[in-house]
């Protein structure tokens, strides 16, 4: 899956789901220390440009916002307002942010959010019940055109029936943990999940085990994420709901032709397949499932960064 932006880096633990944050390990490994906040070098990235002065990041894709850190963060609130900026000049691009700070939201919109942006969706992080009844309530409540909710790292089972009546959500995304300290994901609780999401027609996607997975009261170690993403497809937990609708301009005008994502021939058995933005943007547009010698040519010729 790409495109991920990170405005910025850092972030500091703010509930249970943080416990054994990747972000931090990988940041760990690298000696780094992860609680350190700070703007990146990439913080226009969604306005470059390459070499034939076309921009990097194409109309209708999706992209992954502060995957590093949390996007409502307090330290980055003097940020905020070029971050907002940036995401509404890019109006042709659909704009992922993902939150354990649901109570920060409203404060942090931009001026003229009103009813919400059509190139944004809203999603606040539920590892388990009491996080789902904190935020999604939260969530429900602000304005705004796209909402989903992330159940990753999915730590207990959850039950959100009593928020499915009118449902403004679009997607629940459901994941295991990784990394040091991972606690185990049930298949129940993800297959409980599933069957709310799909009576309510919202798309459903079970994009990894974990690293610990349990099924029919058997412990099962999975440590490559490739092979948790191919077990998490094979599961059938993955649902296609109603039409998910973004209205995307560009200088004032409606967008009719859009990013076409272009998968690799793993991509046919991944989890993240309903949500994916493809496996690399290239300015091909049609429905053929490339090979990786396939993408590697395309990348000689046609990829100017």
């Amino acid at each position: 899956m790409h495109d991920i932006w990170n405005p910025w880096h850092g972030c500091y633990k703010k509930s249970e789901g943080c416990q054994n944050c990747y972000m931090y390990t990988l940041d760990k490994r690298n000696d780094k220390d992860g609680s350190v906040i700070y703007r990146t070098n990439n913080f226009d990235y969604p306005l470059s440009k390459n070499r034939q002065g076309l921009y990097k990041i194409q109309s209708g894709e999706l992209i992954r916002v502060c995957m590093t850190s949390d996007f409502f963060l307090e330290e980055a609130d003097k940020w905020h307002g070029e971050a907002w900026k940036i995401i509404k000049e890019r109006s042709d691009v659909k704009f992922y942010l993902l939150t354990k700070r649901a109570q920060r939201i409203k404060q942090c919109l931009p001026k003229h959010w009103y009813e919400g942006y059509d190139n944004v969706i809203l999603n606040v992080t539920c590892e388990n019940q009491q996080r789902a009844d904190e935020r999604i309530p939260i969530l429900y409540d602000i304005p705004a055109k796209h909402k989903g909710i992330m159940c990753a790292p999915l730590i207990s089972p959850i039950d959100i029936s009593k928020y499915m009546h009118s449902s403004p959500l679009e997607q629940i995304i459901v994941g295991g943990e990784n990394y040091e300290g991972s606690r185990p994901c049930h298949y129940e609780w993800v297959l409980d999940l599933y069957k709310q999401a799909r009576r309510n027609n919202i798309t459903f996607a079970f994009i990894e085990t974990g690293t610990y997975f349990v099924k029919d009261n058997k412990m099962y170690y999975i440590p490559s994420k490739d092979r948790q993403s191919e077990l998490a497809y094979k599961s059938k937990l993955q649902y296609q709901g109603k039409e998910i609708s973004y209205h995307l301009t560009y200088h004032d005008l409606e967008i009719t032709k859009s990013y076409e994502p272009i998968y690799l021939e793993e991509c046919i058995q991944c989890g993240s397949r309903l949500i994916c933005n493809g496996a690399d943007p290239t300015k091909h547009y049609d429905e053929h499932i490339y090979t990786l010698e396939e993408m590697k040519e395309y990348d000689k010729h046609f990829r100017n960064v």
